[in-house]
């Protein structure tokens, strides 16, 4: 049996639940909140209740997505078990044969992110990164041979892995050939691109392999984000936007691409005891956006990072995506 889990194996399963919680099962499944049947809960008063739609619904309704520990210590949950399928997955990466490509770079992020609605619609879904710049590297070159005319690794770069529940690996192929066909032009002349596709038997083995990775410890940052649906994302003002989202290099931006919008995330937004923000329902991408300083930096530096976070970054999304929101845990 299978159960929706977070990204990361280290999340606080308790808190990931309660402000909504997405994971790689979340297009096939739902989001975290989405699983839970019944919990037992400590109340103000020291009372422990079941909250289930038949007892304490409100509170069930609350639970599930109104914040971690915001209405009650939730004790324990009983949720949803799906039976064990294969996954198969796409690894997609690329980024800019030298600095001079960088619009070639950029023509591509905005590709991909106009066909990220169609690619979830089709039953894909995953995570991203990209950046301009980023302090270890995005992008492995495993071609590389002295002398050539790129690098053998880039920090500058774009990747994603996209999986697919119950499919082939030739099914996802087939699924993103029309991405593929947009992407040509650019392979090998003024991109480096790398895909490959894997297969695995059991959804514990995909997220094993490609999935559950544990998170750093001990980084400083500013993060902000933005649910972004498809008018969003396909949106003429697109570009504009990645581009104030991003940033100049020297700022180390890294934008994070949560993409397990659509499917069954989109469904259960008719489940009348969910308080997931509704924002989640209509929403293909969660846009998370981090910054980070040097150690010891001074509170003037730290200031100007989250100023620049809040007000430029953030701000822009807003302004591509005013109607939706975004998502408490993060």
């Amino acid at each position: 049996m299978s159960a929706d889990a977070a990204t990361m194996p280290d999340s606080c399963l308790g808190g990931w639940m309660q402000g909504g919680g997405h994971g790689p099962a979340a297009h096939q499944f739902g989001l975290g909140a989405d699983q839970v049947l019944e919990a037992q809960v400590v109340l103000a008063n020291g009372d422990i209740v079941t909250a289930s739609p038949c007892q304490h619904p409100d509170l069930f309704f609350a639970i599930r997505g109104g914040g971690g520990g915001t209405y009650g210590v939730v004790l324990s949950t009983t949720v949803k078990a799906y039976p064990t399928t294969k996954v198969s997955a796409q690894q997609l990466s690329f980024a800019p044969l030298n600095s001079s490509y960088m619009p070639q770079f950029m023509e591509a992020v905005v590709l991909m992110h106009n066909a990220y609605p169609d690619l979830l619609d089709k039953g894909l879904s995953g995570y991203g990164s990209w950046a301009l710049r980023s302090p270890t590297p995005l992008v492995y070159n495993y071609n590389y041979t002295l002398g050539a005319d790129t690098d053998a690794n880039f920090t500058t770069g774009f990747t994603h892995t996209l999986s697919i529940f119950g499919q082939s690996a030739e099914t996802a192929r087939s699924i993103f050939a029309p991405v593929l066909r947009q992407l040509a032009p650019y392979s090998g002349r003024s991109l480096f691109i790398n895909i490959t596709y894997s297969s695995f038997p059991t959804y514990a083995a995909f997220y094993d392999a490609l999935s559950g990775i544990e998170s750093p410890i001990g980084s400083s940052a500013a993060i902000g984000s933005r649910l972004l649906d498809r008018k969003a994302l396909t949106s003429p003002g697109l570009n504009r936007t990645l581009g104030l989202v991003v940033g100049r290099p020297e700022e180390y931006t890294s934008v994070n691409l949560v993409l397990v919008g659509g499917g069954q995330v989109a469904k259960d937004g008719a489940d009348p005891y969910s308080g997931v923000n509704p924002a989640w329902r209509t929403a293909y991408l969660h846009n998370v956006v981090a910054r980070g300083w040097p150690p010891g930096a001074d509170a003037a530096t730290r200031n100007a990072v989250y100023s620049d976070i809040t007000n430029v970054k953030v701000q822009a999304m807003k302004d591509l995506a005013p109607a939706t929101g975004a998502y408490m845990n993060e």
